[in-house]
This record gives structure tokens, sequence and C-alpha cells, in this order.
């Protein structure tokens, strides 16, 4: 294992708004992503890698109470040589007896393989949705943890390498969840949530199949607070089975996780998902304020997820 430990400090507590938990701002989360964006395809290999990891890097490690790097190399199938991965790991209140992650992947697809336009499956993709929401939704929580501190202990985990593998090979895919899982740089974790693709325009987040087996009583707890808070977007019927982030984190981690994540981008009429068309205008602030406010009273109002 390797990794690099940055700096750590305590976090300062500010009050929080007359609701009691912090509020979720989309408009700051959606400028994340249209950030993330701006540096171009964000591969491993890519300028757009390079710049979007002192992006995120730069910006937790003024709000983190600890921040770690781990770093790993890994092979890519039916390519040459070997890349190298980072996966950032943003942690608040770690002496904390209760913790649990929250991730999402901040690579991007090196290949539109799934557009339409033949020219195009060898481009890779700006990934607005299939890379920088999730994060997005990460970094504007790493500033309400900064603000507020958590009752528990919160890692925020961006995962590298998710997004370079093979159809019908599903360990090419999520090196970094693969190798932090096998590595683990952070101990006593309960649980994990991951979050990706959900700044689709038109969001509906049905209950991911594998996730129900893994932590049906967390997905149960989550669906019946978005139903309580108008969250509209989560849809109280099971999807497909995805393989994810949270499956490597379920079966060599042992950590019990699930995945929030719009598959049909951006319906089951058209797709948008590994095509040149995974862009910034079609996401939205909406769409990430309500990933992002259920994530909010996940971490704040604990009496609604405890045993």
């Amino acid at each position: 294992m390797r990794f690099i430990l940055i700096f750590s400090f305590l976090s300062v507590v500010y009050l929080s708004c007359d609701t009691g938990l912090p509020a979720f701002d989309g408009q700051r989360s959606y400028k994340h992503l249209v950030d993330q964006c701006e540096f171009g395809p964000r591969h491993p290999g890519s300028m757009g890698h390079l710049a979007t990891k002192k992006y995120i890097t730069e910006i937790v490690k003024d709000l983190a109470d600890t921040l770690l790097l781990q770093e790993f190399s890994y092979d890519v199938y039916g390519k040459d040589g070997s890349y190298n991965g980072t996966n950032i790991i943003a942690r608040y209140n770690p002496s904390s007896p209760e913790q649990v992650l929250i991730g999402a992947h901040w690579d991007t697809r090196p290949w539109a393989d799934r557009d339409k336009n033949s020219a195009n499956n060898n481009k890779p993709i700006i990934g607005a949705n299939d890379g920088a929401s999730g994060v997005a939704v990460l970094l504007e929580l790493a500033r309400l943890l900064k603000l507020s501190s958590p009752p528990i202990g919160i890692n925020l985990v961006f995962f590298d390498a998710e997004d370079s593998g093979t159809s019908g090979n599903n360990e090419s895919y999520c090196k970094g969840s693969i190798y932090f899982s096998k590595n683990l740089p952070v101990d006593g974790i309960k649980e994990g949530i991951i979050l990706d693709m959900v700044g689709d325009k038109e969001l509906s987040l049905p209950i991911e199949r594998y996730s129900l087996n893994f932590h049906g009583k967390l997905v149960r707890k989550l669906w019946d607070r978005a139903k309580d808070m108008e969250l509209n977007a989560f849809k109280g019927v099971v999807g497909p089975a995805i393989y994810d982030d949270h499956v490597p984190l379920n079966q060599y981690a042992g950590i019990p996780t699930i995945d929030i994540i719009d598959f049909k981008y951006p319906n089951s009429f058209t797709n948008y998902w590994h095509t040149m068309n995974d862009i910034p205008e079609n996401c939205s602030a909406h769409s990430l304020q309500q990933v992002g406010k259920l994530m909010v009273d996940y971490i704040y109002n604990r009496k609604f997820y405890n045993p």
C-alpha cells in the first residue's frame, strides 16, 4: 500500500442554518462540475487528469481534517504499458468510533465507444455526468463539513481509474476502488455510499439492484428519507444491477456499500452515456441539489440512520 499523509488539523465549527442542517448549494456544486469539464477529458495519462487531481487536492487540503493520497499503478486491458492512478481521501472527524464513506470516481472514459457516430468511438469523453457529477457533490459536501463538524467520521473518497474498462470484463473497471479495498488506508469504515452519474437533467434514481442485496437496510432508509424530503428524483423501484465502485468495497473490503446512480442518461429512449454528448449542458444544478441534500441529511440527521 502506498499513500501520503498531507496534514491534519481540527475543523472549525459554525452554527448551521435555521433547519439545523447545513444547506447544500446546487449552484456551487454545478460550478465544480463545469470547472472539471473545462480541463477536458480526464482519463489517466491525460493533461486533464493531472489538472483535475490538482484541482480536487487544492480544494480539499484546506477543508479536510486529514488528507490522504493513495497512489497505485494498473494495466488497461488490451493496452500496452501501465498507468498511474491516485485515490484522494478527505477525512473529517477521523477519531470518531463511527466511520462511513461517501465516494465518487473522478476519472473519465478514454473512448466514446457508445457514440452513434463511429468517428467518435476512439475519442475521449468530457464526462460531465459520468465523472464530474459525483465529484461535484463531494466537493460541496467538503465545504459544508469544514463549516459544521459532522457527528460521525466522514471519509470523502475520490476514486481514480474507474472508467477505463472493457465491456464484459468487470474487473477491468474500478481499478481505484479495487486497490483501495485491498489496501485499506482507513480502518473501521462501517458502510459506504457511491455517487455516480447524479447530474443528469432528467435525473431518475431507481434502487440499484446490487445495492439492495449489499445493504438493503441503508437503501430503504435513504429512499424513505428522500420521499419524506420530497426529493422526487429518487424512485422507489428496483433498477438494473451495475458493476460500479461499490462492488469492490463489498467484495474485497467487506464494507456494505450502495450505489446511487442514474444509468439511463438521459432517459430510456436516448443515450448520452459514454458518448460525446456527456457535457455540462445535459446536467443541472437541481439534480445535484437533490442528491447533495440527501447526503447532508445522511451525515447530520443520524437519528434516521442509526440502528
